[in-house]
């Protein structure tokens, strides 16, 4: 009888612990991150942005369907993700929807999901020599009240494999939805001026990188033609702002528009500048002769940035990696046949500054770049992007023209040359240029030194440019509808945005690394045969070996 009693007592007591696990477990609740590079470990900036949910946010992923095993991948690593923000906050609600399920719809859907941004990605499957065309959306689309905004899932890498693109892409998954849910759930408090007045790019030339600006900040178009008359209520007036971006000027500045200027900054106000000291444009090259001259631009700004710790030199950037440019070269019936050219004066910068800027960036297009020399003083220079080692400077004035494509350089003429900055970093206590020296107007709010402030400098108006469609609608920033590339322009100037004002401190996420392991088709299939054994027969036989010594072992007990 004692042991009926004792097999009760034991069953009893297991139940006891399960219910007092699972009432502690109510309370105490922990999520374990297993992996080496604790890929599912949210930064404290994700945690601090999920937080501050208060109503439902609704996320939708359109990576569901059949597709190959590199989204796959990408698939299970953003749901994981997206479980670590709903295990935060349950206000955070997520589903993979797969756009394509009902066929009959497929046409119309694939158009609707192009008319809101959500570009489709053609995937080849390669199946042992066997190849199939598959339609993927790599997005998704976060929304939170009358508010959604659209999360990118695979980063666009010229010249990268699936897998490339994959891996590179899940290292900036929490980056991209941190970013999402913040910009959904919280209401917009700073904001971002247009400098106008001494011929900057218009509007529409900018207006993909305002669009995407518009989604987090407040950003308004700001003229400096009030100087003249009211400099003191220019000066009251700007300082309400907190970014100043100022987009290929063309027209120099007067001492006091530059006093205007100066006192934002020394004051905490963020700029950034895209500066061409040299007068040059790619239409200019388009008429009988396919040239035109180069000369330096007078922007009256030298002194500025000297007194900042740069100089802006007037030189042209000549590199061997660069992006193409496409030439009619002929015709073919009646459309006209264009070739793509390796063009010299459009540098092709990869970064390798591990600034979170920059961390992660493919490939950036310039176009008539020039260097920037730094100087010596106290505010700490960061070179965010340089040109390649295989690089060099042309001096202006100098006649430029298309025949340049024909051109097939050596790299010997490049050597001890290469790597001019063209994009630099600038942070500290900025001194006034106006400082020991007669002010344009009179300020008695003047200061000499400011408060601790940043700025980038970016030596090419033209990053920030887009281009038009057939429609004249502009295109997305960093598409180059000529060679139908797409550059990591956008992502670099809004990196340059949030880094500026982004005092949550999101932008750090981006330095986040994930050692992503994938398959390796080419092993796979060598070894084909022998992986199937192993993953299939061979258990299939050890499942057979262990019923059949059950079973002998079962009729030798009980037959006796």
């Amino acid at each position: 009888m004692s042991k009926p009693k004792n097999n009760f007592k034991k069953i009893a007591l297991t139940v006891l612990f399960v219910i007092v696990l699972n009432f502690a477990g109510h309370f105490v609740f922990h999520r374990f991150d297993l992996t080496a590079d604790k890929r599912y470990t949210l930064s404290e900036t994700s945690l601090a942005i999920v937080s501050e949910v208060k109503e439902p946010l609704y996320i939708d992923v359109f990576l569901e369907g059949e597709f190959p095993g590199e989204f796959k991948k990408l698939q299970t690593e953003t749901q994981q993700l997206l479980e670590e923000f709903k295990a935060q906050n349950s206000n955070v609600i997520f589903q993979f929807v797969n756009p394509l399920e009902e066929e009959e719809q497929r046409d119309a859907t694939i158009q609707s999901f192009l008319e809101r941004g959500l570009t489709p990605v053609n995937v080849t499957v390669n199946d042992k020599g066997q190849q199939t065309q598959e339609v993927v959306f790599p997005w998704a689309v976060a929304t939170c009240g009358n508010r959604s905004v659209k999360v990118p899932l695979l980063k666009n890498m010229l010249g990268a494999s699936t897998a490339e693109k994959v891996v590179s892409s899940v290292q900036h998954l929490e980056y991209a939805f941190a970013n999402a849910i913040n910009t959904v759930a919280k209401e917009k408090q700073k904001k971002v001026i247009i400098l106008n007045g001494n011929g900057e790019l218009e509007d529409r030339y900018i207006a993909d990188f305002i669009k995407s600006v518009r989604e987090n900040y407040f950003i308004a178009p700001f003229t400096l033609d009030s100087v003249p008359t009211n400099p003191n209520g220019t000066l009251e007036h700007i300082k309400k702002y907190d970014l100043a971006v100022i987009a290929k000027p063309t027209e120099a500045f007067s001492d006091a528009e530059k006093q205007v200027i100066d006192q934002f900054i020394i004051n905490g106000g963020k700029t950034l500048w895209l500066v061409d000291q040299v007068a040059m444009e790619m239409d200019s090259l388009y008429n009988e002769t396919g040239s035109n001259l180069a000369f330096p631009r007078d922007l009256g700004l030298n002194d500025m940035f000297f007194k900042y710790g740069i100089r802006m030199r007037p030189d042209l950037i000549f590199d061997l990696q660069n992006t193409p440019i496409a030439l009619a070269t002929g015709e073919q019936g009646s459309a006209t046949q264009y070739t793509q050219y390796p063009w010299f004066y459009a540098p092709l910068i990869y970064p390798t500054n591990q600034n979170p800027i920059v961390t992660n960036l493919d490939g950036i297009k310039f176009d008539f770049a020039g260097p920037i020399e730094i100087l010596g003083n106290d505010i700490k220079k960061t070179v965010l992007l340089q040109s390649s080692p295989v690089s060099k400077l042309v001096g202006t004035p100098a006649q430029v023209g298309l025949e340049v494509v024909s051109l097939r350089p050596e790299q010997k003429e490049f050597a001890g040359k290469g790597n001019y900055p063209v994009a630099v970093l600038l942070e500290g206590q900025f001194h006034s240029m106006y400082e020991n020296r007669i002010l344009p107007f009179k300020d008695t709010d003047f200061k000499n030194v400011g408060k601790t402030n940043k700025m980038i400098v970016v030596s090419d108006g033209d990053v920030i440019k887009n281009q038009f469609d057939k429609n004249g609608l502009p295109l997305e920033l960093g598409y180059d509808k000529w060679t139908n590339n797409l550059y990591a322009n956008k992502e670099f100037m809004m990196n340059c945005v949030n880094y500026l004002m982004d005092d949550n401190g999101l932008i750090n996420i981006r330095s986040k690394e994930v050692n992503l392991p994938m398959l390796d088709k080419q092993k796979v299939y060598d070894n084909y045969t022998n992986s199937q054994v192993v993953t299939v027969a061979v258990p299939i036989v050890i499942l057979l070996v262990f019923g059949l010594v059950f079973t002998l072992l079962r009729k030798r007990k009980y037959s006796k």
